[in-house]
C-alpha cells in the first residue's frame, strides 16, 4: 500500500487553484504563465521554505500522469499536414545546428570542469518546451497563425528530437538494443494509429453521441490511449515522454478533418485542470533551492545556462527563418523556441541518478529553465504585438 499525505496532495492540489486564480488576476498587467506560477508556488510550499507539503510517491504518481498528459497535447498540437514542407525541414535543419552548438558548447563546459557530461548537459539545451509553451501560444491566438506554424514545427523537433535522443543512449545502457526497442515500438504505434483512425472512421457517429453524456468514450479511448502507450514505452525500456507524444499525435490523426471543439474543451479539462498542474507544483517541491543557495557559483551557472539556452535554440531562428519570417518575428521565434523546462527536469533527473551530473548543476539547469518559461514566452509575444491576432493562412501563402 502507498502511504498518502493528505496535507500535501491537499496543498498541491489548493497551490494549483491559486496560481490560476493570480495568473488570470495578474493577466492585466503581468501576464505571467500559470506554470510558471505553479512552479514558484511549488518551491515555496515546499520541504525548502514553509515545509507545508512534501513530494510523496502518491504525489509523483499523479506528477508523472500529468507529465505525461502534457507530452499528450504537444503531440496532439503538431498538426503534421499543416507543418510540413519548408516549416518542417527549416525546423529539422534548425534542431541539428541546436544539437550542434550545445554538444560544443557542452563539451567546452565539461573541459573546463564546470560540467561532467557534455551529452546530458547538451541535450538538455537543445530542448524546446512546446508543451509548455501550448496554452500560452493557445491564449494569445498564436496557434492560428502563419508564425505559429513555424513555431509549431520548431517546437515539434525541439521536443521530439530530444525525446528520441533520450531513449535511444539514456534509456538503457546498449544503443543498439535501445534503438531496436524503439523500432518495435514505433511499430506498435502505426498499428495502433491505424486502428484508431479506422473505428473513428466507422463510429464516428457513436462517439460523437457520448462525448455530452457520462459515457464519454472519446475521452476515455483518448486517456487510455496515452498510457497504453507510456505503459509500452516503459515495459520496453524507453521513456514514457515518447508514449504520451506519440498518443498525441495519433489522436490529432485519427480525428483528422474533424473540428471536436467540445472534445478539446473537455480532455483540456482533464488535463490542464487537473493533472498537469501537478507536474509543474511537483517539480516546484522537488526543487533543489539549498543546491543553488549554498554554491555561490550555481547562482552564475543560472544566468549561464540561460543565455546559452538563447544561443542554442535562438541561433538556428535568426540564420536559417530569413526567407520566411521578417527580422522582429525571428528574433520572437527563437525566445519561443528557447524556452525550456519539462525535457530539462527529466533529462537532469536521469543525469543526477547515473552520477553524471552534480546536483548543483541540476539546480541551475533548472533554475535556468524556469527562468526561461518565465522571462522567453513574454519577449516572444511582446515581440509578435498586435500581429499575435493575425488570421493563420495568409492570403497566398503555403507551406510547401
Amino acid at each position: 500500500m502507498v502511504e498518502v499525505d493528505g496535507v500535501s496532495f491537499l496543498v498541491v492540489v489548493g497551490v494549483a487553484l491559486i496560481a490560476a486564480i493570480l495568473s488570470a488576476r495578474l493577466a492585466s498587467w503581468l501576464p505571467l504563465p500559470v506554470v510558471v506560477l505553479e512552479l514558484i508556488l511549488g518551491i515555496i510550499v515546499g520541504p525548502e521554505v514553509l515545509g507545508l507539503a512534501e513530494p510523496d510517491d502518491f504525489i509523483a504518481f499523479f506528477s508523472s500522469l500529468g507529465l505525461g498528459l502534457l507530452f499528450f497535447f504537444a503531440g496532439y498540437e503538431i498538426d503534421l499536414e499543416r507543418i510540413r514542407g519548408i516549416p518542417l525541414r527549416l525546423a529539422g535543419v534548425g534542431w541539428v545546428l541546436s544539437l550542434v552548438l550545445a554538444y560544443t558548447l557542452g563539451g567546452l563546459l565539461a573541459a573546463a570542469g564546470i560540467v561532467i557530461s557534455l551529452m546530458f548537459v547538451g541535450t538538455a539545451m537543445s530542448t524546446t518546451a512546446i508543451g509548455t509553451l501550448i496554452p500560452i501560444l493557445s491564449d494569445a491566438g498564436e496557434l492560428k497563425t502563419r508564425f505559429g506554424t513555424y513555431l509549431l514545427a520548431a517546437g515539434a523537433v525541439g521536443e521530439f528530437g530530444p525525446i528520441l535522443l533520450m531513449t535511444i543512449f539514456f534509456s538503457t545502457t546498449n544503443p543498439v538494443s535501445s534503438a531496436a526497442l524503439l523500432i518495435a515500438f514505433v511499430v506498435i504505434a502505426v498499428v495502433t494509429a491505424v486502428i484508431a483512425t479506422r473505428s473513428v472512421v466507422h463510429g464516428w457517429s457513436a462517439l460523437e453521441r457520448t462525448i455530452e453524456t457520462s459515457g464519454q468514450i472519446a475521452i476515455r479511448g483518448s486517456v487510455f490511449i496515452v498510457f497504453a502507450l507510456a505503459a509500452l514505452a516503459s515495459e520496453l525500456g524507453l521513456d514514457l515522454l515518447l508514449g504520451g507524444f506519440v498518443a498525441g499525435i495519433i489522436v490529432r490523426l485519427a480525428l483528422k478533418g474533424r473540428e471536436v471543439p467540445v472534445f478539446e474543451s473537455k480532455l483540456t479539462a482533464v488535463g490542464y485542470g487537473f493533472l498537469i498542474p501537478f507536474f509543474f507544483v511537483t517539480s516546484g517541491l522537488k526543487f533543489d533551492l539549498d543546491a543553488l543557495l549554498d554554491n555561490p557559483t550555481a547562482l552564475l551557472e543560472v544566468v549561464m545556462f540561460l543565455a546559452l539556452f538563447l544561443i542554442v535554440r535562438g541561433t538556428p531562428a535568426m540564420l536559417l527563418y530569413r526567407e520566411v519570417l521578417e527580422k522582429k518575428d525571428r528574433l520572437a521565434l527563437a525566445f519561443f523556441s528557447s524556452t525550456q523546462l519539462p525535457l530539462v527536469v527529466a533529462i537532469t533527473t536521469i543525469a543526477v541518478e547515473e552520477k553524471e551530473m552534480r546536483s548543483s548543476t541540476s539546480a541551475a539547469l533548472v533554475g535556468a529553465a524556469i527562468l526561461s518559461t518565465m522571462l522567453f514566452p513574454l519577449i516572444g509575444l511582446k515581440l509578435r504585438g498586435d500581429r499575435a491576432s493575425a488570421v493563420a493562412s495568409e492570403p497566398g501563402w503555403s507551406p510547401t
